[in-house]
């Protein structure tokens, strides 16, 4: 016979199937470094919304993303497989994104392919980010909506920016020259500041398929440069005395705002039972661009040490994840789509590298969801097992290897302490990275 904590949280999860499938809601913020909300310890800048998902839920101490860049990062999310095994290694940038040959492989499967097929309604609402060109379309990949835009980044008002407080940079992108807002595939005018347009139209889909199972991956372009917020959310953060932090807070203070309003609309549906709700960032910060900070973590964006790939991971599902739970095991953004799959009662046909966490945070399965991560970046590559990270990082002539489970900050390199340790994580790591294909452009 089960326990009363079996048949809430473990057994049950695979015996007593849901009223209905479980939506799925995936936040993913762009830009946000380690070191920032407050369910990370960092109460400069008030997240309560982002905050009430691991105060709900379970907070990940060790979440990964599996690339230090936004479109290599996006396409481990979408896929749940290392991006390196089909070659979409490199982040693309400007003209990049408009390439024929740039784009999220035709042969890989995303996340909305697999729930479209378990008759999920599914929407794409923000910053896409995975190829510009027509067959590579969220419209194409598995999404009966898109609103948002397809490359890196956007500004967040329309000119003159009237209302705003802003700042660029001498030489700051054209982000919106041939990469306007669409509805679908169509052009449009955007006038509400660009996180609330997002938010708003996540709101409106949830409301119009409320009667059935939803995906809605909303991937936000803030806190991404570049920087710009109303004015009436500046003065919210006005004790915060730099320019430049302050802005930055203003458009984590609308980020959280937006999450806020996505997660009343689910609780005014009473749908929070229903729905699992992921939220995590698709990088580490870029301190000096933006002030996002990865404390207390070495590195930043673009770096796989810590603070360019560990990142704020909380993940909740009233009444089948323990509320207020702290998981320090090491997990990765790969592991979000196999977890809603078992979520929704589907299943893959690709072999995937992320796993299911849900017995994991349920209680069901006490041992650790990965025995190795890896991760390869052009000329970086790195690898962990356990504690121990081995890593090479461009700039720096030799492997390096880190205890990150008592060094987060990677602050000692312990390769000539532990030389065993490191010819063995090396065998390991050219394994694995022997199983990846060459980048594709």
């Amino acid at each position: 016979m089960l326990t009363r904590r079996e048949f809430l949280f473990g057994a049950a999860m695979q015996a007593v199937p849901s009223r209905r499938k479980p939506n799925i809601v995936i936040l993913l913020a762009d830009d946000l470094g380690y070191g920032e909300c407050g369910f990370q310890g960092n109460g400069e800048i008030p997240t309560p919304h982002i905050d009430s998902i691991a105060a709900n839920g379970v907070r990940f101490t060790q979440g990964y993303v599996s690339a230090p860049f936004c479109t290599p990062s996006r396409a481990g999310l979408m896929t749940g497989r290392y991006q390196t095994r089909f070659g979409h290694e490199r982040n693309a940038t400007g003209k990049t994104n408009l390439l024929p040959h740039f784009g999220l492989p035709l042969d890989q499967r995303t996340m909305a392919d697999y729930l479209k097929a378990a008759g999920y309604a599914t929407a794409a609402i923000g910053k896409w980010h995975l190829g510009g060109q027509p067959q590579h379309h969220p419209l194409r990949r598995g999404f009966d909506e898109f609103f948002g835009f397809l490359h890196e980044g956007h500004f967040y008002f329309p000119p003159p920016y009237r209302g705003a407080v802003t700042r660029l940079r001498e030489k700051e992108p054209p982000y919106d020259d041939d990469n306007p807002v669409l509805r679908g595939t169509e052009p449009i005018t955007e006038s509400a500041y660009l996180t609330d347009a997002l938010a708003r139209e996540a709101v409106r889909f949830m409301e119009r398929n409320r009667n059935r199972p939803f995906f809605l991956y909303l991937p936000f372009n803030a806190i991404h440069s570049p920087m710009q917020a109303p004015v009436p959310l500046m003065t919210e953060v006005e004790s915060i005395r730099d320019e430049h932090r302050r802005l930055f807070a203003a458009m984590m203070r609308s980020m959280d705002n937006a999450v806020g309003k996505v997660l009343d609309k689910l609780k005014e549906l009473r749908l929070e039972e229903d729905t699992l709700v992921v939220f995590l960032s698709d990088n580490g910060g870029p301190t000096g661009e933006l002030t996002s900070s990865n404390k207390p973590l070495r590195g930043f964006k673009g770096q796989l040490y810590e603070g360019g790939i560990r990142i704020p991971f909380a993940m909740q599902w009233k009444g089948r994840i323990p509320a207020g739970k702290t998981d320090h095991r090491p997990v990765i953004s790969l592991d979000i789509l196999p977890t809603a799959l078992a979520a929704a009662q589907a299943s893959s046909p690709q072999p995937l590298d992320g796993v299911n966490l849900l017995p994991f945070v349920t209680g069901e399965n006490t041992g650790a969801p990965h025995e190795v991560l890896f991760w390869r970046y052009g000329p970086n590559i790195a690898l962990r097992r356990g504690a121990l990270k081995l890593v090479r990082q461009a700039g720096v002539a030799e492997f390096q290897l880190f205890d990150v489970q008592s060094d987060a900050s990677e602050s000692k390199n312990i390769a000539s302490e532990k030389p065993e340790a490191a010819t063995d994580l090396r065998k390991v790591l050219e394994g694995m990275d022997a199983q990846m294909a060459r980048p594709l452009w």
